[in-house]
Protein backbone atom coordinates (compact mmCIF):
# COMPACT_ATOMS: atom_id res chain seq x y z
CA UNK A 1 0.00 0.00 0.00
CA UNK A 2 1.22 3.15 -0.83
CA UNK A 3 1.32 6.45 0.86
CA UNK A 4 0.30 9.91 -0.74
CA UNK A 5 2.32 12.83 -0.97
CA UNK A 6 1.13 16.54 -0.78
CA UNK A 7 0.81 16.53 -4.28
CA UNK A 8 -0.96 13.88 -4.56
CA UNK A 9 1.62 11.79 -5.88
CA UNK A 10 2.15 8.44 -4.12
CA UNK A 11 5.25 7.36 -2.32
CA UNK A 12 6.39 4.78 -4.76
CA UNK A 13 6.04 7.00 -7.94
CA UNK A 14 8.85 9.46 -6.56
CA UNK A 15 11.76 8.40 -8.41
CA UNK A 16 14.22 10.68 -9.96
CA UNK A 17 15.52 9.11 -13.95
CA UNK A 18 18.83 10.05 -13.67
CA UNK A 19 21.77 10.17 -16.73
CA UNK A 20 25.14 9.32 -16.35
CA UNK A 21 27.62 10.06 -18.67
CA UNK A 22 29.05 7.17 -20.39
CA UNK A 23 32.59 7.11 -21.68
CA UNK A 24 35.75 8.78 -20.56
CA UNK A 25 33.89 10.68 -17.49
CA UNK A 26 31.65 7.22 -16.56
CA UNK A 27 34.12 5.55 -14.20
CA UNK A 28 35.00 9.27 -12.36
CA UNK A 29 31.47 10.33 -12.08
CA UNK A 30 30.61 6.81 -10.54
CA UNK A 31 33.11 7.21 -8.34
CA UNK A 32 32.39 10.84 -7.45
CA UNK A 33 29.06 9.66 -6.29
CA UNK A 34 30.57 6.85 -4.58
CA UNK A 35 32.64 9.74 -2.28
CA UNK A 36 29.11 11.63 -2.13
CA UNK A 37 27.68 8.82 -0.86
CA UNK A 38 25.50 6.65 -3.25
CA UNK A 39 27.09 3.07 -4.48
CA UNK A 40 26.59 2.93 -8.71
CA UNK A 41 26.90 -0.73 -9.93
CA UNK A 42 27.20 -0.71 -14.04
CA UNK A 43 26.26 -4.16 -15.49
CA UNK A 44 28.62 -5.60 -18.54
CA UNK A 45 26.50 -4.32 -21.79
CA UNK A 46 24.02 -2.88 -19.73
CA UNK A 47 22.89 0.89 -20.37
CA UNK A 48 20.78 1.04 -17.09
CA UNK A 49 23.21 0.88 -13.59
CA UNK A 50 21.99 0.11 -10.10
CA UNK A 51 22.22 2.68 -7.31
CA UNK A 52 21.72 1.88 -3.75
CA UNK A 53 19.04 4.39 -3.55
CA UNK A 54 15.17 3.52 -4.21
CA UNK A 55 14.37 7.08 -5.32
CA UNK A 56 16.94 6.95 -8.36
CA UNK A 57 16.79 4.69 -11.44
CA UNK A 58 20.09 5.54 -13.95
CA UNK A 59 20.50 5.34 -17.52
CA UNK A 60 24.23 5.33 -19.14
CA UNK A 61 24.16 7.70 -21.87
CA UNK A 62 26.98 9.69 -24.10
CA UNK A 63 27.49 13.01 -22.86
CA UNK A 64 27.06 14.60 -26.30
CA UNK A 65 22.94 13.07 -26.42
CA UNK A 66 21.93 13.60 -22.92
CA UNK A 67 20.82 17.22 -23.04
CA UNK A 68 18.21 15.76 -25.98
CA UNK A 69 16.40 13.13 -23.31
CA UNK A 70 16.37 15.38 -20.46
CA UNK A 71 14.85 17.95 -22.78
CA UNK A 72 12.43 15.36 -23.63
CA UNK A 73 11.48 14.15 -19.90
CA UNK A 74 12.69 11.07 -20.73
CA UNK A 75 15.28 11.91 -18.14
CA UNK A 76 14.82 14.28 -15.41
CA UNK A 77 18.23 15.14 -14.77
CA UNK A 78 22.00 14.27 -16.23
CA UNK A 79 25.36 15.30 -17.02
CA UNK A 80 26.45 16.58 -19.91
CA UNK A 81 29.19 19.55 -20.88
CA UNK A 82 28.53 23.05 -21.40
CA UNK A 83 29.82 22.37 -24.80
CA UNK A 84 27.08 19.81 -25.35
CA UNK A 85 24.57 21.86 -24.32
CA UNK A 86 25.06 24.76 -26.10
CA UNK A 87 25.76 22.89 -29.54
CA UNK A 88 22.46 20.85 -29.26
CA UNK A 89 20.62 23.89 -28.25
CA UNK A 90 17.88 21.85 -25.88
CA UNK A 91 15.79 23.60 -23.18
CA UNK A 92 17.06 22.51 -20.07
CA UNK A 93 17.84 24.12 -16.74
CA UNK A 94 21.65 24.40 -15.54
CA UNK A 95 21.51 23.72 -11.45
CA UNK A 96 25.17 23.14 -10.76
CA UNK A 97 28.33 23.64 -12.69
CA UNK A 98 30.69 20.49 -12.09
CA UNK A 99 34.32 21.33 -12.57
CA UNK A 100 35.52 18.01 -13.76
CA UNK A 101 36.41 16.12 -16.92
CA UNK A 102 37.63 12.37 -17.65
CA UNK A 103 41.37 12.80 -16.36
CA UNK A 104 40.91 16.07 -13.09
CA UNK A 105 38.92 18.67 -11.81
CA UNK A 106 39.52 20.95 -14.26
CA UNK A 107 38.16 23.22 -17.71
CA UNK A 108 38.64 21.45 -21.27
CA UNK A 109 38.89 23.86 -24.05
CA UNK A 110 37.95 23.41 -27.19
CA UNK A 111 40.94 24.54 -29.82
CA UNK A 112 41.80 25.23 -33.37
CA UNK A 113 44.75 23.33 -34.75
CA UNK A 114 46.64 23.69 -37.70
CA UNK A 115 49.53 21.19 -39.11
CA UNK A 116 52.91 22.02 -36.79
CA UNK A 117 55.00 22.53 -39.78
CA UNK A 118 52.85 24.74 -41.95
CA UNK A 119 52.64 29.05 -41.81
CA UNK A 120 49.67 29.44 -40.67
CA UNK A 121 48.68 31.63 -37.30
CA UNK A 122 45.60 32.97 -37.50
CA UNK A 123 41.76 32.17 -37.98
CA UNK A 124 41.81 34.46 -40.71
CA UNK A 125 44.30 32.40 -42.67
CA UNK A 126 41.92 29.74 -42.93
CA UNK A 127 39.54 31.64 -45.21
CA UNK A 128 37.71 28.59 -47.94
CA UNK A 129 39.79 25.72 -45.48
CA UNK A 130 37.98 22.49 -44.59
CA UNK A 131 37.78 21.91 -40.40
CA UNK A 132 36.93 18.86 -39.43
CA UNK A 133 35.50 19.23 -35.93
CA UNK A 134 32.43 17.06 -33.70
CA UNK A 135 31.62 20.44 -32.59
CA UNK A 136 30.34 21.90 -36.12
CA UNK A 137 27.24 24.21 -34.73
CA UNK A 138 29.63 26.25 -32.45
CA UNK A 139 32.48 26.14 -34.54
CA UNK A 140 30.77 27.74 -37.19
CA UNK A 141 29.22 30.32 -35.33
CA UNK A 142 32.59 31.48 -34.25
CA UNK A 143 33.94 31.27 -37.63
CA UNK A 144 30.88 33.50 -38.93
CA UNK A 145 31.37 35.94 -35.78
CA UNK A 146 35.01 36.60 -36.97
CA UNK A 147 33.89 36.95 -40.99
CA UNK A 148 35.78 33.65 -42.21
CA UNK A 149 34.15 31.78 -44.44
CA UNK A 150 35.31 27.72 -44.28
CA UNK A 151 33.99 24.53 -45.00
CA UNK A 152 33.07 23.03 -41.58
CA UNK A 153 32.43 19.24 -41.51
CA UNK A 154 31.68 16.55 -38.86
CA UNK A 155 34.17 14.37 -37.61
CA UNK A 156 33.17 10.72 -35.95
CA UNK A 157 36.38 10.88 -34.01
CA UNK A 158 39.77 10.50 -34.54
CA UNK A 159 39.96 14.21 -35.66
CA UNK A 160 43.26 14.94 -35.03
CA UNK A 161 44.19 12.33 -37.88
CA UNK A 162 42.24 13.76 -40.13
CA UNK A 163 44.91 17.00 -41.06
CA UNK A 164 47.01 14.50 -41.16
CA UNK A 165 45.51 12.45 -43.91
CA UNK A 166 45.28 14.98 -45.64
CA UNK A 167 40.98 15.14 -45.15
CA UNK A 168 41.06 18.02 -43.28
CA UNK A 169 43.20 21.49 -43.19
CA UNK A 170 42.51 22.21 -39.52
CA UNK A 171 40.57 20.79 -36.68
CA UNK A 172 38.47 22.04 -33.65
CA UNK A 173 38.91 19.44 -31.11
CA UNK A 174 38.64 19.29 -27.62
CA UNK A 175 41.75 19.10 -25.18
CA UNK A 176 43.15 19.56 -21.99
CA UNK A 177 46.97 19.44 -22.07
CA UNK A 178 47.35 19.96 -25.52
CA UNK A 179 49.62 16.43 -25.53
CA UNK A 180 47.57 14.96 -28.13
CA UNK A 181 47.25 16.97 -30.66
CA UNK A 182 51.09 17.89 -30.14
CA UNK A 183 51.79 14.59 -30.78
CA UNK A 184 49.40 14.08 -34.03
CA UNK A 185 51.99 16.88 -35.21
CA UNK A 186 49.07 19.66 -35.09
CA UNK A 187 49.92 23.32 -33.47
CA UNK A 188 47.17 24.94 -31.45
CA UNK A 189 46.19 29.01 -33.17
CA UNK A 190 43.22 29.50 -31.18
CA UNK A 191 40.54 28.40 -28.67
CA UNK A 192 37.21 27.99 -29.65
CA UNK A 193 35.65 27.76 -25.81
CA UNK A 194 35.93 25.84 -22.59
CA UNK A 195 33.69 23.36 -21.12
CA UNK A 196 33.28 21.87 -18.33
CA UNK A 197 30.64 19.11 -16.54
CA UNK A 198 27.11 20.38 -16.31
CA UNK A 199 24.40 18.89 -13.99
CA UNK A 200 21.56 19.86 -15.99
CA UNK A 201 17.29 19.09 -15.56
CA UNK A 202 14.35 18.91 -16.95
CA UNK A 203 12.66 21.98 -16.99
CA UNK A 204 8.75 20.34 -15.67
CA UNK A 205 11.33 18.09 -13.20
CA UNK A 206 12.74 21.72 -11.38
CA UNK A 207 9.21 22.79 -11.19
CA UNK A 208 8.41 19.53 -9.39
CA UNK A 209 9.01 20.19 -5.78
CA UNK A 210 10.39 16.53 -4.53
CA UNK A 211 12.00 16.34 -7.79
CA UNK A 212 14.46 20.02 -7.38
CA UNK A 213 14.80 18.51 -3.83
CA UNK A 214 16.57 15.43 -4.71
CA UNK A 215 18.04 17.28 -7.85
CA UNK A 216 19.84 20.03 -4.96
CA UNK A 217 20.60 17.05 -2.61
CA UNK A 218 22.43 15.18 -5.51
CA UNK A 219 24.01 18.49 -6.30
CA UNK A 220 25.07 19.55 -2.95
CA UNK A 221 27.01 16.55 -2.48
CA UNK A 222 28.88 16.06 -5.89
CA UNK A 223 30.08 19.58 -5.38
CA UNK A 224 31.22 18.49 -1.56
CA UNK A 225 33.06 15.57 -2.83
CA UNK A 226 34.80 17.70 -5.49
CA UNK A 227 36.00 20.38 -2.90
CA UNK A 228 37.37 17.33 -0.90
CA UNK A 229 39.57 15.82 -3.50
CA UNK A 230 42.54 18.18 -3.01
CA UNK A 231 42.04 18.29 0.73
CA UNK A 232 43.05 16.66 3.64
CA UNK A 233 42.10 16.46 7.21
CA UNK A 234 45.11 16.85 9.55
CA UNK A 235 45.37 16.06 13.35
CA UNK A 236 48.11 15.90 15.87
CA UNK A 237 49.15 16.22 19.34
CA UNK A 238 50.54 19.30 20.90
CA UNK A 239 51.58 20.58 24.34
CA UNK A 240 49.45 23.61 25.97
CA UNK A 241 52.70 25.78 25.93
CA UNK A 242 53.49 25.15 22.27
CA UNK A 243 49.97 25.05 20.29
CA UNK A 244 50.26 28.96 19.53
CA UNK A 245 53.29 28.63 17.64
CA UNK A 246 52.03 25.34 16.07
CA UNK A 247 48.57 26.54 15.42
CA UNK A 248 50.14 29.44 13.58
CA UNK A 249 51.59 27.38 11.32
CA UNK A 250 47.98 25.59 9.84
CA UNK A 251 46.80 26.79 6.61
CA UNK A 252 43.27 26.11 7.57
CA UNK A 253 39.28 26.05 5.90
CA UNK A 254 38.36 28.23 8.99
CA UNK A 255 40.03 28.08 12.67
CA UNK A 256 41.36 24.85 13.72
CA UNK A 257 39.33 22.21 16.13
CA UNK A 258 41.18 22.22 19.67
CA UNK A 259 40.44 19.92 22.41
CA UNK A 260 42.39 19.20 25.34
CA UNK A 261 43.37 15.88 26.20
CA UNK A 262 42.29 13.41 29.44
CA UNK A 263 44.29 14.90 32.54
CA UNK A 264 46.93 15.92 30.46
CA UNK A 265 48.98 19.37 29.41
CA UNK A 266 48.17 18.34 26.04
CA UNK A 267 45.94 19.72 23.54
CA UNK A 268 44.24 17.60 20.25
CA UNK A 269 44.97 19.73 17.14
CA UNK A 270 42.67 19.30 14.32
CA UNK A 271 42.58 21.16 11.09
CA UNK A 272 41.59 20.59 6.93
CA UNK A 273 44.50 21.63 4.50
CA UNK A 274 45.43 21.28 0.83
CA UNK A 275 47.13 17.80 0.46
CA UNK A 276 49.95 19.26 -1.71
CA UNK A 277 51.11 21.18 1.74
CA UNK A 278 51.67 18.38 4.37
CA UNK A 279 54.80 17.11 2.72
CA UNK A 280 56.46 21.21 3.42
CA UNK A 281 54.37 21.46 6.21
CA UNK A 282 54.63 18.24 8.43
CA UNK A 283 58.55 18.56 9.05
CA UNK A 284 57.88 22.24 10.69
CA UNK A 285 55.10 21.48 12.38
CA UNK A 286 57.47 18.31 14.17
CA UNK A 287 59.98 20.57 14.72
CA UNK A 288 57.99 23.22 16.66
CA UNK A 289 56.39 20.93 19.15
CA UNK A 290 53.62 18.75 17.23
CA UNK A 291 53.16 15.02 17.98
CA UNK A 292 51.51 11.82 16.57
CA UNK A 293 50.55 13.64 13.40
CA UNK A 294 48.12 11.68 11.41
CA UNK A 295 46.80 12.87 7.98
CA UNK A 296 43.29 11.42 6.78
CA UNK A 297 40.98 11.29 3.39
CA UNK A 298 37.97 13.65 3.01
CA UNK A 299 34.78 12.14 1.63
CA UNK A 300 33.05 15.66 1.24
CA UNK A 301 33.87 18.86 2.41
CA UNK A 302 30.29 21.25 2.46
Amino acid sequence: MTTETKAGQSESARVLKLGLPKGSLEDYTIGLFARSGWRITVGSRNYFPSIDDPEITCTLCRVQEMTRYVASGVLDAGFTGKDWRLENGCEVEVIEDLIYSKASPTSARWVLAVPGNGSITSAQQLKGAKIATELPGLTKKWFNERGVDVDVEFSWGATEAKVVNGLADAIVEVTETGSTIKAHGLRIIDEIMTTHTEFVANPQAAKDEWKLAKIKQIALLLKGALAAEKLVGLKMNVREKDAPGVIALLPSLNAPTVAHLYQKDWLSVETVIAAQVVRELAPTLLANGAEGIIEYPLNKVI
